[in-house]
């Protein structure tokens, strides 16, 4: 059905309320990446059946036409605990079932959806209490959720169930209410910054591109590939919520005079890519993309261009550059993409999470979004929590929010050992350790310590992590990702890998402390574009705060971590050795002799390092020193 006027659409959502409030009962199985490749289509399937076999009304997409009583059954998008998918969510209880499986959903439809019966087994537990409501559970209690508002609350295919739940009434503000002008000065009083790494103010970027009155095209382009292996928060937002980033785009499209927009999104995100093909075509046959929007007058149409995952394409002008059609490589500013940017045309370029910010601004107003997060840096971000943590998942937090409260009270905690360290903005973001625990996580925060926030990647480290060897990692990615356009980027990455290779395997000499300061600092200062300017901060911080490891390594041939192969010395200890044969069974090269039930012992020279003996000693008695 085409809404055509403004009338029309609040006609519209009073009935999609309506009937969204027929369903006495939802069913929310998430949809996410993570808890689709743990069987939750499964579990959906499973779900549909034992309910359409025991006669209840099964409602999967909003039927607004009949107002019978109905449960709901629906796919979400993520709902951030990964680690405990997959889950289901059910209304109006407000509890969240995990680790749900195919056979567990005979039990839910007859405990459940049919006696309002809570099984504990499927509950969350910790410290032994049981959480039953989703609310309640420490892991997102401490949560502000305003991107990811939507994400594992409502059907993530529906544009009816959006709209139904208050979506596009944004944009019906901004179309029939206010100004291009006054659009743009609401965004920027709002203090929004750019989520996808710079954090350059939103409005302003807005307002450069407005600026360009007599320009014959505008375009609005939103970064949904940004290189991040860390950012699936934007993921997370294309698959379980396209609709309010689509409504963001429309109406930064309103705000600077641009009705074509693209969406630069990886391939290697299929459900993403399906969602917002699905999105797309709902909003352009309901009126809201296209032609005379809503009936304002207004065009704005909307097109999916998908990238080849290419690191460097997280940058503006490479990503503009792909979509053209070019090799992504990064140009040379000015001009900048504000002035000259998609098909030389005023571009402004926002990631997903930006976004997804605009349109709970523009209706609930700049100064509700100020009250969120510090005075520079306003509002929520959502960070991917992974590494050595209890609770990896995806989080939304105010900005501001320190280290210690993400790691220890939302996360859990370290799970192995003890804290060490967070690698934070993914591969081009330092680290930071315990002595940042309390450092608030903001721009300004963030950029005076020599990091940066990024599109939100926090990895969590332990004490059996080696700094150095994750310095080489970071630099080994970067170096195959590299454009190869600026020599030092080209030429200096890969020399600083190999400084860190020979390190790691104990062939390194004191003096390359110094040259991977010089290499790191040429690279940060002269490279073109953003990723390159970035690209050493691991090498830069982990040297920093963690230079000691450096020099056990080139000096005393140890890994204090015991993370290095080549530093360690594979040992049985004879006390716990029971002398079972079965290291010297598993030793591919026959490194290791001794008696039957007596100690054993590895020979050094011959040892390779595999670790199949310690892997498989049923009493741990060999060590890495």
């Amino acid at each position: 059905m085409r809404i055509e006027s403004r009338q029309q659409l609040i006609e519209c959502r009073k009935e999609f309320k309506k009937a969204l409030d027929c369903q006495y009962k939802q069913v929310v199985i998430c949809g996410g990446s993570g808890c689709v490749a743990g069987g939750s289509l499964k579990v959906y399937d499973r779900m549909k059946q034992l309910m359409e076999e025991r006669g209840l009304r099964v409602d999967v997409v909003l039927q607004h036409e009949s107002h019978d009583e109905s449960v709901g059954l629906k796919h979400s998008g993520c709902h951030g605990f990964c680690q405990m998918g997959p889950l289901m969510r059910i209304e109006p209880m407000g509890l969240l079932y995990i680790k749900v499986t195919v056979d567990d959903c005979e039990e839910i439809v007859e405990k459940t959806i049919l006696n309002d019966e809570v099984i504990d087994r499927l509950v969350y537990h910790e410290d032994g209490e049981s959480y039953v409501r989703q609310e309640d559970i420490p892991f997102y209690k401490q949560q502000t959720r305003v991107a990811l508002e939507h994400c594992g609350h409502i059907n993530a295919e529906s544009v009816e169930e959006y709209i139904a739940v208050g979506g596009y009434t944004a944009l019906e503000k901004a179309l029939f209410d206010m100004t291009p002008d006054e659009i743009i000065a609401e965004v920027s009083e709002s203090g929004l910054r750019g989520r996808g790494g710079a954090g350059f103010p939103t409005g302003k970027k807005w307002a450069q591109v407005a600026a360009h009155k007599d320009a014959p095209v505008k375009y609005i382009v939103c970064n949904g590939d940004e290189g991040d292996p860390g950012a699936f928060m934007d993921r997370s937002i294309m698959e379980g919520d396209p609709h309010r980033m689509i409504e963001g785009m429309i109406i930064a499209g309103i705000a600077t005079g641009s009705d074509e927009g693209y969406i630069y999104v990886r391939a290697e995100y299929p459900l993403a890519v399906e969602r917002l093909k699905m999105a797309i075509a709902d909003d352009e046959a309901h009126g809201i993309l296209g032609e005379n929007i809503l009936g304002s007058g207004k065009n704005f149409r909307l097109h999916i261009n998908r990238g080849a995952g290419a690191f460097v394409c997280g940058e503006g002008s490479a990503l503009t550059a792909s979509i053209e059609g070019e090799r992504g490589m990064p140009r040379t500013k000015p001009p900048r993409s504000v002035d000259q940017g998609l098909f030389d045309a005023p571009t402004s370029l926002n990631n997903v999470e930006t976004f997804a910010n605009v349109p709970p601004i523009i209706e609930r107003g700049a100064a509700w979004y100020r009250g969120i997060g510090t005075e520079t840096s306003t509002g929520t971000k959502a960070f991917a929590l992974t590494g050595n943590i209890k609770h990896t998942g995806l989080i939304e937090v105010p900005m501001g929010t320190t280290l210690r409260e993400i790691v220890f009270n939302i996360g859990g905690g370290v799970k192995n050992g003890k804290f060490k360290a967070v690698q934070i903005g993914g591969p081009s973001g330092g680290c930071l350790t315990e002595e940042h625990l309390d450092l608030p996580l903001d721009f300004e925060s963030t950029k005076r310590i020599g990091a940066i926030i990024g599109s939100g990647g926090l990895v969590v480290m332990g004490d059996d992590t080696c700094m150095v060897e994750i310095a080489r990692f970071f630099m080994n990615f970067t170096k195959k990702e590299s454009c190869g356009k600026c020599a030092t980027c080209r030429e200096g990455v890969p020399k600083i890998q190999a400084i860190l290779e020979r390190i790691t395997h104990g062939e390194g000499k004191i003096e390359d402390i110094d040259m991977l300061q010089e290499l790191s600092s040429v690279v940060k200062t002269c490279s073109l574009c953003g990723l390159g300017k970035t690209a050493t901060n691991p090498v830069l911080s982990t040297l920093k705060y963690f230079k000691d490891e450096y020099v056990a390594h080139i000096v005393d041939k140890k890994c204090p971590a015991g993370a290095c192969r080549s530093l360690c010395t594979m040992v049985i200890d004879p006390l716990k050795c029971i002398g079972c044969t079965k290291c010297a069974r598993n030793c591919p090269v026959g490194a290791i002799t001794g008696e039957l039930r007596k100690p054993h012992k590895i020979d050094p020279e011959k040892c390779i390092k595999c670790r199949e003996c310690k892997n498989g000693c049923p009493k741990h008695a060999i060590k890495e020193v």
